[in-house]
């Protein structure tokens, strides 16, 4: 056999037998290495350790500690947890099981539905089957035989699988009696399996379609050792702790009701308030940045909609009424009404541009199956914005909403991540339009200095966006703000502005929103700070407490004082033990809690007590109002 000469990571290349595999590199390369290897890398594409190198090729040997496998790791588990769900209910019928970013799942399609206790007894199994240390192995069979592979097994989601992706060959993927489709690439023998956890059930439509049937889906997760396992599996813990939904009940801020609908929050007090504050501090922070204030109507005409090209491309999403037996849809998004307050009056390129902020609420039409507390709901309020403003003005108006969202994300001490979303198979506009609009955004992050990634097809279906995704204190993201750049409504509105020369010229609009969904928001501010919100966003600052009810009047006077002076103030002059009402404040996550006793009403003070236990020295109520506003300001 001859030589071939391959270019490994570093610049250096390596000569090695015609027809060695990538185990054989590794094995070359060093002893430590080939026991380290778990799949490879040829010219950029993974490939498990048994493919084939050639002459030329660019390898890189994948270890645990390489960025691409976890992915591996996980998909190899989603499949040892199949070999497990086969072995014990030799009935099921296995569907999909992708890596995921928080692990794996693998649906399958059982009469009886899966129990705790059957998790238990499946990840057991899963843990013999890793001890034993199976091979992992890769071969090809021509589409035909792979679908009479698949009937012969009994697996018809996988044959009609096959049928679906029409290619001549497919890849499958063997360890012991249990074969999958897949294309891999996958460790090479069960026992690189070493630290997974199944974690819950839950049910799934074959392919994601409500007509199709219900399957259940195994969700558990994997990683390269028990450390991070266990880490990861703590973070779950705390994750439960911060439920917002639970918190929202316990703290009193919202609630759903099945009378009500599904999707639809209900906001107590409590809750209001909190959303009032955010809604305040967004009103002062556009108005400080140049935005006027607009209010849109709920539902707007059907035909409206049809040249939006929302009915054709996301009609599924909305909700529609009639009025005078013509159709109207119920606004998903804000923008219709805001081109139509640009058009009401001619404009010129001194008025360019308009920024038009609306906190909108709008209806979406959510599925069931995907809402979950705030973070997914059918009615919600967006911090909805939209510049109108020149092809010249477009790069620093994009420049000013990333500025505009740092500011803001930094307020909340949120850290963030950016990518760029481009042109989805649905969308309307020409391939000129969105090469500009694409083009705009990409100089404008380019230019911030920040790294961003880029989300290919994702984009809104009449322009690309920026989207900004924030990471809160268990290191999860979220989908916030968003900035969108359209060329395509301006053109379909007919919206123009008289140019210098006098010629009438279309302007381009930018779509963004700077929290996003204020419920989402909310929801991801319950969970980052565990319902102990700062002082300048908790919707209760303080609560007053009597030792005795003989110290009522002297409170009731304080309480005037502090309400009067901005303290959001609240009150606990029941006849019950001191310790008891500073447990229920705790309970509450009050940042203060105001002792009042004897030696406050002799001195007209009151003694602050903080949340986590700590004793302030006494003020009085007026130092208290200034000691209020100085600790918000900080934040604000």
């Amino acid at each position: 056999m001859g030589k071939i000469s391959v270019k490994l990571p570093d610049g250096s290349f390596r000569e090695i037998e015609s027809g060695s595999t990538v185990a054989a590199l590794a094995s070359a390369i060093g002893t430590g290495l080939a026991k380290a290897a778990i799949a490879g890398k040829i010219d950029g594409r993974l490939v498990d350790l048994t493919a084939t190198l050639f002459d030329g090729a660019n390898v890189e040997i994948i270890t645990e500690k390489s960025p691409e496998a976890l992915e591996i790791i996980r998909h190899s588990a989603s499949h040892l947890m199949a070999q497990a769900v086969k072995e014990l209910f030799p009935n099921a019928k296995v569907t999909i099981g992708p890596a995921i970013e928080t692990g794996f799942y693998y649906d399958f399609d059982l009469e009886n539905p899966f129990t705790p206790e059957d998790l238990e007894r499946i990840e057991k199994r899963m843990a013999e089957l890793a001890d034993s240390d199976i091979r992992i192995e890769r071969f090809e069979l021509g589409s035909g035989e792979a679908i009479d592979f698949f009937n012969r097994m009994g697996e018809t989601y996988k044959a009609e699988l096959i049928k679906d992706i029409g290619a001549d060959t497919v890849s499958i993927y063997r360890q012991g009696e249990f074969a999958d489709l897949c294309r891999g690439p996958h460790l090479p023998a069960t026992s690189r399996i070493k630290a997974f956890k199944l974690l819950s059930i839950a049910g799934a439509y074959w392919r994601g379609d409500e007509k199709n049937r219900m399957l259940q889906r195994i969700y558990g997760t994997a990683f390269a050792d028990k450390k991070e396992l266990e880490t990861y599996l703590h973070r779950l813990e705390e994750a439960k702790r911060r439920d917002h939904r639970k918190l929202g009940r316990e703290l009193d801020l919202f609630s759903f009701s099945d009378e009500v609908g599904a999707g639809f929050p209900i906001w107590h007090p409590k809750g209001a308030m909190l959303r009032t504050i955010l809604e305040d501090f967004e009103r002062k922070e556009h108005l400080n940045r140049g935005y006027d204030i607009v209010v849109g109507p709920q539902v707007l005409k059907a035909e409206l909609w049809q040249r939006s090209g929302h009915y054709e491309n996301y009609r599924e999403n909305m909700y529609f009424t009639e009025i005078d037996e013509q159709s109207y849809g119920v606004k998903p998004m804000n923008c219709l009404a805001h081109m139509m307050i640009y058009k009401s009056q001619l404009r010129s390129y001194r008025d360019l541009p308009q920024r038009y902020f609306e906190l909108g609420t709008v209806h979406r039409h959510e599925r069931t199956g995907v809402l979950h507390g705030l973070m997914r709901v059918r009615c919600f309020t967006q911090d909805d914005a939209h510049i109108i403003c020149t092809p010249e003005q477009l790069d620093s108006e994009i420049k000013g909403v990333l500025s505009f969202v740092d500011h803001v994300m930094q307020k909340f001490g949120f850290e963030y991540e950016m990518e760029l979303s481009t042109r989805p198979d649905k969308s309307i506009g020409t391939d000129a339009d969105w090469e500009n609009a694409t083009n705009a955004l990409l100089a404008a992050l380019e230019e911030s200095g920040r790294a961003f990634g880029t989300n290919e097809g994702d984009g809104a279906f009449y322009g690309p966006k920026i989207d900004i995704k924030l990471r809160d204190c268990l290191d999860r993201r979220w989908q916030c703000a968003t900035i969108q750049c359209d060329f395509t409504l301006p053109e379909r509105f007919d919206l123009t502005y008289v140019a210098p020369d006098g010629e009438r010229r279309r302007p381009v609009m930018v779509h963004r929103v700077i929290l996003g969904s204020i419920e989402r928001f909310i929801g991801v501010l319950i969970e980052h700070f565990a319902g102990n919100f700062p002082l300048w966003l908790s919707p209760v600052q303080a609560v007053l407490l009597t030792v005795t009810d003989n110290h009522i009047p002297y409170a009731q006077e304080v309480f005037k004082q502090l309400r009067s002076g901005g303290v959001r103030i609240s009150s606990d002059f029941r006849n019950e033990k001191l310790g008891f009402k500073i447990r229920e404040a705790q309970l509450q996550k009050i940042p203060y809690m105001l002792v009042i006793g004897d030696k406050e009403v002799e001195h007209a003070s009151v003694a602050p007590r903080y949340r986590d236990g700590k004793n302030l020295n006494s003020l009085s109520p007026a130092d208290f109002i200034d000691f209020v506003r100085k600790e918000s300001a900080e934040y604000r």
